[in-house]
């Protein structure tokens, strides 16, 4: 019992991208805050060049305008950010809760099951109102939890150095 106490993080975490899954688009767009509170508009000179495809929509200020050109980076980041932060929590449950010991194999362990939430999320959104689910938002999530692997690694290794200073 005690050893599921470290699972509580993770699943919360999921809760919440479950939930913000679970909104319709005109619950979470954050354009109209965007154009009342900021005024972005200094950014187009530098913005205008920016034109690309994604999910078979353009991407760009004459499609969208500044603010919501912002507001697709916003998101998109947050895709990234979100589960870069499951993969270290899914991290720390296995470590705590499991008998292996070995950090790479848990990070990598802790990838896939990141980037299999990442595939249920998208499937959910396929339910959800003005919610469509795509491949390429997945891409992003398992960008996120590569990242959070590679962070994961890069303190492993700091430490691992660390410690065999001090052996010395």
């Amino acid at each position: 019992m005690k050893k599921l106490v470290y699972w509580i993080l993770p699943i919360l975490w999921m809760a919440l991208i479950y939930y913000s899954s679970d909104q319709p688009y005109q619950e979470q767009d954050i354009k109209p805050f965007l154009s009342d509170y900021i005024d972005l508009s200094f950014l187009e000179p530098y913005l205008q060049t920016i034109s690309f495809t994604y999910n078979q929509s353009e991407v760009s200020i004459d499609q969208l305008g500044v603010n919501g050109l912002i507001e697709f980076f916003i998101r998109k980041g947050a895709h990234v950010g979100v589960f870069m932060v499951l993969c270290i929590l899914f991290y720390l449950a296995f470590q705590q809760t499991s008998k292996y010991s070995n950090r790479k194999f848990l990070s990598f362990f802790a990838f896939f099951a990141t980037l299999l939430y990442a595939i249920f999320d998208e499937w959910h959104q396929s339910w959800t109102p003005n919610r469509t689910p795509y491949i390429g938002d997945v891409l992003l999530d398992g960008f996120g939890a590569l990242l959070a692997v590679l962070l994961m690694l890069i303190i492993f290794r700091i430490k691992n150095n660390k410690s065999n200073k001090l052996r010395k």
